[in-house]
């Protein structure tokens, strides 16, 4: 999982996952943990 296509550019994908979820009303802590989550499962 990158969040960056090359050094100094975000990948819009995930600009748009994380105001989706601003827009939901989740905190930065609730998507940390789910994105921490999904990590761990990956392993």
């Amino acid at each position: 999982m990158d969040m960056y296509k090359d050094d100094n550019q975000l990948d819009t994908e995930w600009i748009s996952l994380i105001l989706k979820a601003k827009e939901l009303g989740l905190s930065i802590e609730e998507v940390k943990a789910f994105l921490n989550a999904a990590k761990s499962e990956a392993k």
